[in-house]
């Protein structure tokens, strides 16, 4: 990790969680002196460019995939293979190139182990891709760990703009902010895992400026483990089995096409009256009654943040977008109506 991501997580914990310096020291592995130096300095260190150094084994990749190929399902041992490519010419190590083997063959599943978070500790942040092309439709979804509690915003991009606007609607639905939000690999979150070694990633400068104003950790579920945040891959399928297809079908049937506007004021209605009030499979609570344990434990909202009342959030404006739709708005309630009936 650079000195430009050591310095900004340390002074997410030190001014927004309000964390002593023997904690932050604790948490980033960091002394002392870099904790004071960090909090001292008003200035942004800078990402130094790093130039990646070739390896003795690149010439020889390719001829031992090949050969790791042929022999499959069997393994040729590192040594021997060692040994054929020094005949071509390799001078190096044999733990280079047994290192570079051990990428070449399948890896046996993990086991899947669930873990629970503690209240305000952990959001998970995914998008839903729903239709693609010149009329894209999207959803960012973001589920708390401890109480399961889900937010839901529909957009036409996976821009930063769009994912920065998101986090605010989030933030604003839960009525606090958890002290980190754990993503995958967004283009918009993260620029280079493993930037800076194992586990030390390169963010997006956007996300790491509304990580500062919120008080919230980014971090990264492992590469190629959905599971890492099955919480809200989880609720993503309910999403879409639940609320998206029936909606879309009904509106299919009188040959409209599901908008963003009309999208998000069903969604709203659905969280609040169906998926934060039913009883959750894993927790055998319901969201909205753990939330109220977990809210507690947010961090506070900054004070330009307004927070939705929740009497608000139950009842759906009776009102539709001024942009015309395919058909008139009272069509599309007639539909929906039907439809809740």
């Amino acid at each position: 990790m650079t000195g430009k991501e050591e310095c900004m997580e340390v002074r997410i914990l030190s001014e927004k969680q309000h964390k002593s310096i023997r904690e932050i020291t604790r948490i980033t592995g960091l002394s002392r002196n870099t904790v004071r130096k960090y909090l001292r300095s008003r200035a942004d260190p800078r990402y130094k460019t790093r130039t990646k150094r070739p390896s003795k084994l690149d010439p020889f990749k390719a001829f031992l995939e090949e050969r790791v190929k042929a022999a499959l399902p069997h393994r040729i041992p590192a040594p021997v293979l060692t040994r054929e490519i020094i005949s071509l010419g390799y001078c190096g190590a044999e733990r280079i190139v047994r290192t570079f083997l051990s990428t070449l063959y399948a890896k046996p599943a993990e086991p899947l182990v669930r873990f629970e978070t503690d209240p305000g500790l952990q959001m998970q942040a995914d998008w839903c891709e729903f239709r693609k092309g010149k009329d894209p439709l999207y959803a960012f979804v973001a589920t708390l760990g401890f109480s399961r509690e889900t937010f839901v915003a529909y957009t036409t991009s996976l821009a930063f703009n769009a994912l920065r606007e998101c986090h605010e609607a989030a933030f604003s639905f839960f009525g606090g902010v958890p002290h980190e939000v754990l993503y995958d690999n967004m283009k918009t979150v993260v620029l280079e895992r493993n930037a800076y070694g194992d586990g030390k990633h390169r963010f997006h400068p956007g996300l790491w400026d509304i990580a500062k104003h919120f008080g919230f950790m980014p971090r990264l579920c492992k590469p190629y483990r959905a599971k890492t945040k099955g919480k809200v891959e989880r609720f993503n399928r309910y999403l879409r089995y639940s609320f998206h297809y029936p909606l879309v079908s009904r509106l299919k049937q009188v040959g409209l096409t599901l908008d963003v506007a009309t999208a998000n004021i069903e969604v709203r209605s659905w969280l609040d009256e169906v998926a934060n009030c039913r009883v959750h499979g894993e927790t055998n609570e319901r969201p909205c009654d753990r939330m109220v344990i977990e809210r507690k434990a947010l961090l506070p909202l900054p004070q330009r943040i307004v927070v939705e009342p929740k009497k608000e959030l139950e009842v759906v404006p009776a009102f539709w977008p001024v942009t015309p739709l395919q058909r008139t708005p009272a069509i599309y309630e007639q539909i929906l109506q039907e439809g809740r009936l």
